[in-house]
């Protein structure tokens, strides 16, 4: 019961993620550049809950998105998935006690979201690559995701332990039955 209500939990942040992307933050951009507050999510999800629920969660999300969004269906699954998978990888390798380390997984995730999906869009499409433009728009994001994840640091960890504490078994075997 208290995982299926922390997975509705999940998809209630969802929608509202959404409707700040949409809305709240076509208003507040720093030149054009939006925040992509579905890969900090997607991350969080991964780190705390693990490698199932965050690799599920970034291509639900993802799909999500390609039907609402996008011009094809699934480059944004397989990019999100990739971010939860990662964050699973991160959880075993790092600690997520530190704001500092939670702040370089946002700052790598970010980054290898926004090349992959503008690679893999940039061969479907056949965009010419402009590697500068690129560069100055991932900067912006990357920066503001950091801002993010600062302002709503105490939040995230708050909700992260919750999630760790329902969805990861610990498995410790007492030497006295």
């Amino acid at each position: 019961m208290k995982k299926t209500l922390s997975i509705l939990l999940i998809f209630l942040v969802f929608l509202i993620i959404y409707f700040l992307q949409v809305n709240f933050f076509t208003w507040f951009n720093i030149a054009g550049v939006k925040p992509n507050l579905f890969v900090i999510l997607v991350l969080i999800v991964g780190l705390f809950a693990g490698r199932n629920l965050g690799i599920s969660t970034g291509v639900a999300i993802g799909l999500l998105l390609d039907l609402f969004i996008s011009k094809k269906v699934g480059i944004t699954a397989i990019a999100l998935g990739i971010i939860g998978f990662i964050g699973a990888l991160l959880d075993k390798n790092f600690s997520k006690d530190s704001k500092i380390t939670i702040i370089l997984m946002v700052f790598l995730t970010t980054i290898i979201y926004e090349v992959l999906n503008y690679f893999i869009n940039a061969v479907i499409f056949s965009y010419t690559l402009e590697i500068v433009t690129f560069a100055i728009k991932l900067l912006i994001e990357v920066v503001f995701n950091i801002l993010i994840t600062i302002i709503f640091y105490p939040l995230i960890q708050k909700a992260g332990f919750a999630l760790e504490e329902r969805f990861k078994e610990t498995r410790i075997l007492t030497r006295y039955f």
